[in-house]
């Protein structure tokens, strides 16, 4: 029997996570001391409250029932959160749609918009599960570039007009991931414009919306006037609530747009356990105590890696938000070369740049998922690292 896959396999390749974490493993069974910076995985457990809420609801017999297209109590839930934190109003009938965390609404989404061949504005570097999305649908990236000149926000003026003429979406992730730069209402005014010249759709990531360490929290794009009409939000409670494993998010907006979505996903799915929905409820409605103490300990991470990183002489993107630093290494080598010397010579386990797109070469993705005390050690442990500059 020969076994081929589609030809549109091609387009996905295997994710270096594997291949970093093999490495890593066994460079731990020589001996080395292992910290692991790769993956923005929560090492916070959730609040007590919502692992207590989970167990009883878990215990209930009539909890483990098809929920379909999801339980109203979220949907409130949802649409108060908007309200106090973004002061935006939401109707949880029409603008809130629930999905198995933000991956998989964010690969999903672009079937539900584009045809074959249909353009979707996106970023390079950006998280990697965009270009899924639009592979999957069978659409053509058009990547902007995040550049230090520009803020690292992407420039929608340097878009060529047939270009923005033929596109059917645009992809936004601010703060983003890998790069955390912040957002500002001029910014999104810009964005809501473009999109009503050209009629094209606006999808804002707002997975680290919670993740901000100074000063006022990011915008939500959909505060921003007009933007109900051209876009939504796509937000998850597993980084602000460290619920990664329930895999619960939503997307917000557009009511004609989220009617869409519904349609694709009651053919996708039959909903998430009850259970993690109801939870994923009471976090939102206690979200100002869970999220302010998470953000304290994030806060003295950033505060430690970021200046850490800059005293031993490498330049990190500026950020005050975000669960990840973006930082460019002093060494002449592939950002895919480094990160396995990283590992080798000081047992770190950190992305490559260009896990995120062609602009990353040079650069490193490193999350802030231990302790300040291990994030001290990792910096040490890389300012000793000798390679020839």
């Amino acid at each position: 029997m020969i076994i081929e896959p589609s030809l549109k396999m091609s387009l996905f390749t295997e994710a270096i996570f594997g291949k970093l974490k093999a490495f890593a493993a066994q460079q731990k069974q020589q001996g080395t001391e292992i910290i692991d910076l790769s993956l923005g995985s929560p090492d916070i457990p959730p609040a007590t409250l919502l692992l207590d809420h989970m167990a009883q609801l878990a215990a209930k017999p009539e909890s483990y029932r098809y929920t379909l297209s999801g339980v109203q109590a979220f949907n409130e839930a949802v649409c108060r959160y908007y309200d106090r934190v973004n002061n935006v109003k939401l109707d949880a009938q029409t603008e809130v749609v629930q999905t198995m965390g933000s991956q998989e609404g964010l690969v999903h989404l672009p079937i539900a918009f584009c045809n074959h061949g249909d353009i979707v504005l996106t970023t390079n570097p950006a998280y990697v599960a965009y270009d899924a999305g639009i592979h999957l649908a069978g659409a053509t990236p058009y990547y902007m570039p995040l550049t230090k000149e520009n803020g690292y926000l992407p420039d929608l003026a340097s878009v060529p007009v047939e270009i923005a003429e033929k596109a059917k979406l645009l992809i936004l992730n601010l703060p983003g991931n890998p790069v955390p730069a912040m957002p500002s209402t001029k910014y999104f005014e810009e964005v809501v414009a473009f999109a009503k010249k050209y009629n094209i759709i606006v999808l804002h990531d707002a997975a680290y919306s919670e993740f901000y360490f100074k000063g006022d929290a990011p915008l939500s794009f959909l505060a921003t006037a007009g933007a109900k009409e051209v876009g939504i939000e796509i937000n998850s409670l597993s980084k602000s609530f460290s619920l990664a494993g329930t895999r619960v998010a939503y997307i917000v907006g557009n009511a004609e747009i989220i009617q869409i979505i519904k349609q694709l996903k009651s053919n996708l799915d039959f909903g998430i356990f009850e259970p993690i929905q109801l939870t994923a409820a009471l976090a939102l409605d206690h979200a100002e105590e869970i999220t302010a103490s998470l953000r304290t300990t994030f806060a003295e991470r950033h505060h430690v890696l970021m200046s850490g990183l800059q005293q031993i002489g490498w330049e990190v993107a500026p950020s005050n938000g975000g669960m990840f630093v973006w930082a460019k290494y002093p060494y002449h080598l592939t950002s895919e070369d480094f990160a396995f010397k990283a590992i080798e010579q000081a047992g770190v386990v950190m992305v490559p740049g260009t896990v995120f797109g062609t602009a990353g070469e040079g650069y490193v993705r490193l999350a802030l998922v231990q302790n300040t005390e291990r994030l001290t050690r990792a910096v040490e442990k890389l300012g000793a690292i000798k390679l020839s500059e």
